[in-house]
């Protein structure tokens, strides 16, 4: 989870990422991989993540407001 999205501005960058996406969700899906637990803090960091709003990247905004 440390690792941070970056922008996609390819179509083969996309599949890339989707390919790698799959990939993952396969590996994490069998059943060995299913018996390890989860470390708490990590689902800590995730369920505080899922919490926050969801942002669309708006061109040329800041993430300032004057309500802050």
């Amino acid at each position: 989870m440390g690792q941070q999205l970056r922008e996609w501005r390819s179509a083969s960058s996309q599949r890339l990422w989707l390919s790698l996406l799959i990939d993952t969700a396969e590996e994490i899906s069998r059943p060995e991989q299913l018996a390890v637990p989860c470390n708490p803090q990590a689902i800590t960091a995730l369920r505080a993540q899922l919490a926050r709003p969801a942002q669309l990247p708006i061109p040329y905004a800041s993430p300032y407001s004057l309500r802050n």
